[in-house]
């Protein structure tokens, strides 16, 4: 028996005349129309579910006589709302246990919306009821003999409850999430019966069990009774104060418990008429920008966060990610009004060992993780549990991961640092919130709190992005090796130093991210720069171009997007053009598809470059003359060639031998020292290379026959024979040298200033680029006294200095396909 039944048979008992209403069919078919789908959230107003007016009882008695009769049809009631919310909540364990399968009736998120807070609502009108029951039952006794309730004796001033009515209100913001979330589930509901006979069956004949009775509900009519209860209880709580006298215990705790219930639903309805109606300058209104999870690092712990960009203002929320059918929460962190706000990128940091040692055993446990959901896609009782550690791996990496910042200062000298893991997210975000910084908006201050709630209902982002649940086909992504060989750059608008940064998606079990070293400072940077991903489920390819002044500060000149795709992708390299903005950036690719090893802990780290031959080191780097040797010359060219004594004078040795620590360690930070090292000390570190090759650039065994040739008088003839056993060397060997000796061509032509002849860089170069056989090795031929070799090995890089005709060096391998180039305009 529900309350207004109550009521209008005690007011029938006092003579009363009350106007019939027809009761509506317990069977709720359809209970929505099509209209009134679209309305559901249209205000509450109590006043359409009001009980007709009580009459002023005369004494308290009386009053809680009624009281009484109001708490025991409260209970009934709420006793029959809990079975229609276990109703609902019936078919949920199977749902979620089948969106792991591969043919869910409904997706994970899907299963997620359509639940959202009503686990919640169970547990709280269950401890509600639990505690109403008891009180009622230690309160009422039965008279001895007593047949019916007419002989039960209650001393009504006792009867305490308005702490478990205000109890409830206070968590009465659960619905405000419900009531949010509210049309996305019947529009859930509603697509799913019409598209899955499966689902139709289930959502057509719900079932909640009345003792030996049951009540057929349709889905939607269940997922109505939230609605219609968050009303009656206001109802509830205004027919209850009515009848408890004033001085009771009670009233105090139930004004209270009726103020809020009444605030929440004027709430509702405000929140749900005008959201985004803010007022801003210009005419504008307060609209959700952009929203997404990012790492706080703020307080100088990293912190998993949603953000969510306002057309004002800045919104940090502290979000608790759903499980087990738990609703996600957010809390206030901080906000930031975009009048004024500053914006700073910090380029990415370099990590700790121990930082890399823990990244690398979270993605080692993934990568495990992830083999063995691979093998048990089906039927297998671990399923569930598996993949919810996976996804605690991947929040826990989405954490600790981050290396791109950037920095937030506020003119009220508030400051906040986010981090990010992709720099083609952080400007993404970066130019969102300058697009609307530039506009002049000026902040309204926001209610925090209204602000915050509305984050559930507004949010794009429903969750982390946590790869682990793309519903993807393993088929249509890529799982191998990518291999991007960036190659040169146009249309700076002035001279910059500019790298190129490539990203991957994909799982997190590898590093997704790399970039070339920094070009020097040029109108058309070229790298010629090969980087390697091994990639899981990779779909798209993003490329950033950055410009890096010489304060080291950083600018993104332009990025873009290309999605991945197995057909359009072979073991050849295929060669493209991206638009970055006004850039174009020349790049190939290529994939070789293949099974994945676990992850390296030492896949990140560059292997050496110095003492290692020259062969080796050009085929790691995909090129056919060494970074080291690439980078030394382009930046002696730079800012050298009117150096006087280039090459002859010595640098540093500490200096030379930092730079090659640095080359040997970390390219990148090797080519920024380069800009700000000594000239000399540039000089040295490239003439240290070649003295510390284990096999000379020319190679030993063509020493005895280039000695011979020295003795062909006739110029030309000599340099025919010369250039002819140049040929005959490794293709590595004989393009380094060829690109060392157009720039040692190039030095002399500055010979006026920098006082560096063909002779003189010849007698630096020739010792290092040119060694007689050692004696006892296996060369054959005569050897070679100490002074007729110094002779040989500087006449010899004497001649080849003097041909006007050198072949051009290619610095690259080809990465041409046979199909013309393809120019990607993003």
């Amino acid at each position: 028996m529900d309350v207004y039944q109550e009521a209008v048979r005690y007011l029938e008992s006092q003579h009363v005349p009350v106007v019939a209403v027809a009761e509506a069919d317990v069977l709720e078919e359809d209970v929505f129309q099509e209209e009134t789908v679209s309305c559901l959230l249209s205000p509450l107003h109590p006043e359409t579910f009001d009980f007709p007016d009580t009459p002023t009882l005369c004494s308290p008695e009386e009053m809680l006589e009624r009281r009484l009769v109001v708490l025991k049809g409260v209970l009934e009631s709420e006793e029959v709302y809990l079975r229609e919310l276990e109703a609902l909540l019936m078919p949920m364990k199977a749902l979620r246990a089948s969106a792991g399968t591969s043919q869910p009736v409904l997706s994970s998120q899907q299963v997620q919306t359509v639940f959202y807070q009503v686990p919640e609502l169970r547990d709280l009108h269950q401890s509600f009821c639990s505690g109403l029951k008891a009180r009622l039952s230690s309160h009422c006794q039965p008279e001895p003999g007593a047949a019916d309730d007419k002989n039960m004796s209650c001393t009504g001033f006792e009867l305490m409850v308005g702490d478990l009515f205000l109890k409830m209100v206070n968590h009465i913001g659960l619905y405000g999430g419900f009531i949010g979330n509210y049309e996305d589930a019947v529009e859930i509901v509603h697509k799913c019966t019409n598209s899955d006979p499966r689902f139709r069956t289930l959502a057509q004949s719900m079932m909640s069990h009345n003792g030996s009775d049951k009540t057929k509900y349709t889905f939607e009519a269940l997922l109505y009774k939230p609605l219609d209860r968050v009303t009656k209880t206001t109802l509830v709580l205004r027919d209850l104060l009515k009848t408890t006298p004033v001085e009771h215990g009670d009233y105090t705790s139930l004004q209270e418990a009726l103020r809020l219930s009444r605030s929440f639903l004027s709430g509702v309805n405000e929140s749900s008429q005008c959201k985004r109606e803010v007022t801003l300058s210009h005419g504008m209104r307060r609209q959700l920008m952009r929203d997404g999870f990012v790492v706080d690092a703020s307080e100088g712990e990293r912190n998993l966060r949603h953000l969510f960009l306002y057309t004002d203002l800045l919104l940090c929320t502290r979000f608790k990610h759903a499980n087990r059918g738990k609703p996600d929460q957010y809390r206030f962190c901080w906000y930031l009004p975009l009048a004024g706000l500053k914006l700073r990128w910090v380029a990415d940091q370099e990590r700790s060992p121990d930082a890399h040692l823990r990244l690398h055993t979270i993605r080692t446990k993934m990568y495990l993780l992830r083999q063995q959901l691979r093998q048990h896609a089906k039927g297998f009782w671990g399923l569930a549990a598996r993949s919810r550690k996976l996804e605690q791996l991947e929040l826990m990496l989405l954490t600790h991961s981050p290396v791109y910042t950037l920095e937030l200062h506020s003119p009220s000298d508030k400051s906040h640092t986010l981090v990010f893991s992709s720099l083609y997210e952080l400007e993404e975000w970066r130019e969102a919130v300058h697009k609307l910084t530039t506009d002049n908006i000026e902040t309204v201050p926001p209610d925090l709190l209204t602000l915050t709630s509305a984050c559930v209902k507004l949010r794009m982002t429903q969750q982390p992005p946590l790869h682990s649940t793309n519903a993807v086909e393993d088929e249509a992504c890529l799982c191998g090796t990518l291999s991007v060989a960036v190659h040169s750059a146009c249309g700076l608008q002035q001279p910059a130093y500019v790298y190129v940064c490539v990203e991957v998606d994909g799982y997190e079990f590898y590093d997704k991210q790399a970039q070339t070293h920094s070009s020097v400072c040029s109108l058309n940077p070229h790298w010629d720069q090969e980087l390697s991903f091994q990639v899981d489920g990779a779909q798209e390819l993003r490329v950033l171009c950055v410009s890096q002044s010489d304060r080291q500060d950083q600018t993104v000149l332009g990025k873009a997007a290309v999605k991945l795709e197995s057909k359009t992708l072979s073991k050849r390299w295929r060669r493209q053009t991206l638009q970055l903005g006004q850039v174009e950036v020349t790049l190939s690719v290529k994939f070789c598809p293949h099974p994945l090893e676990p992850p390296s802990s030492t896949a990140q780290q560059q292997l050496p470059v110095f003492c290692v031959p020259i062969q080796t080191v050009a085929q790691r780097e995909g090129v056919l003359v060494p970074h080291v040797v690439r980078c030394c010359v382009e930046e002696l060219e730079r800012r050298g060639m009117d150096e006087v004594g280039i090459y002859r004078v010595s640098g540093t040795t500490s200096d030379i031998s930092a730079l090659k620590t640095a080359f040997n360690s970390n390219l990148r930070e090797a080519v920024t020292r380069l800009r700000n090292a000594e000239v000399n000390a540039v000089s040295g570190v490239l003439k240290l290379y070649f003295r510390e090759l284990p096999e000379p650039l020319i190679p030993t065994e063509l020493f005895q026959s280039l000695a011979r040739i020295l003795d062909i008088q006739d110029m030309n003839s000599r340099i025919v024979s010369m250039m002819s056993l140049l040929h005959s060397c490794p293709d590595p060997n004989r393009h380094t040298f060829l690109y060392l000796l157009h720039h040692l061509q190039r030095v002399s032509e500055k010979q006026d200033v920098n006082k560096m002849s063909l002779l003189n860089l010849a007698t630096v170069f020739g010792p290092s680029l040119l060694r007689p056989p050692v004696v006892g090795l296996g060369h054959d031929g005569p050897t070679v006294d100490i002074s007729q070799e110094v002779v040989v090995q500087v006449q010899v890089v004497f001649c080849y200095l003097q041909c006007n005709n050198l072949p051009e060096a290619r610095t690259s391998l080809p990465h041409d396909a046979d199909a013309e180039d393809e120019t990607t305009h993003m």
